[in-house]
């Protein structure tokens, strides 16, 4: 966890004075008294601003928002309600977003932080080593429609190449598409419960029994349905290798 909140701050970092060796909490200075007056630097006042972004850039800029929409639709579609608990689909979502997001993360980690903390490089030059992997990543997932719609909005008409494309039209345009196709994927596995749904109800209307729910009956046929077919796993599976096709 440690390293990949270094990684998305390395993203985030205001360029601060690059002749500063660190980053300094308190300034004091004395005061006509004889006393110190103490004072917070403007360095840690950004670098606080830049930890209230972390849940947002973690939610925006990896494969957290699309795994969260679907998992949430696969349990609406089960009929659980609750089950998994929304603990289990968070932290179930979180953990696999650290596995597919492992070589972006490595990438800015040997390329960005660990020549910076070495001093072999300036901020500025690991700040725009660290940029790089994740937008390569994000550009890669952003459908081309979607960059279209917000670089015409942000008043530009094209960009010459993708390197090009900044942030802040790359952000929206990847948290569109990634929503897009986490409600494509929520689609695809909708249909079998649904048939599910349809067939129990149907045989419980040629039966006569309309007074009872066929969600109660129908429940643990989907579930069955989805153990036999290791539904977990092959959820698992093909969500991961969605970002590397």
């Amino acid at each position: 966890m440690s390293r990949v909140m270094i990684l998305i701050l390395l993203v985030f970092l205001p360029l601060v004075a690059e002749s500063a060796p660190g980053i300094n909490l308190v300034t004091s200075a004395p005061t006509a008294d004889g006393g110190q007056e103490y004072t917070l630097t403007i360095q840690i006042v950004l670098l606080m601003t830049v930890l209230t972004l972390l849940p947002g850039a973690l939610l925006m800029m990896t494969s957290l928002a699309r795994l969260l929409i679907v998992f949430h639709i696969l349990r609406q579609a089960m009929g659980t309600h609750s089950a998994p608990p929304n603990q289990v689909i968070i932290g179930l979502a979180v953990f696999l977003t650290f596995f597919i997001m492992a070589p972006v993360f490595n990438e800015v980690f040997e390329t960005a932080w660990v020549p910076y903390t070495n001093e072999e490089i300036t901020q500025a030059v690991a700040f725009e080593r660290a940029r790089q992997p994740f937008h390569e990543f994000m550009l890669a997932q952003t459908r081309e429609t979607d960059l279209a719609l917000f670089t015409r909005l942000s008043g530009r008409e094209t960009f010459e190449s993708e390197e090009q494309v900044p942030f802040s039209v790359l952000m929206p345009a990847f948290a569109t598409s990634e929503i897009k196709t986490g409600f494509q994927i929520g689609f695809l596995l909708f249909i079998p419960f649904l048939i599910v749904d349809l067939v129990v109800a149907s045989i419980l209307m040629s039966m006569g029994m309309m007074m009872l729910s066929p969600m109660i009956i129908s429940l643990p046929f989907k579930i069955m349905l989805f153990i036999l077919v290791d539904g977990w796993a092959l959820l698992m599976g093909t969500l991961a290798s969605s970002f590397y096709v």
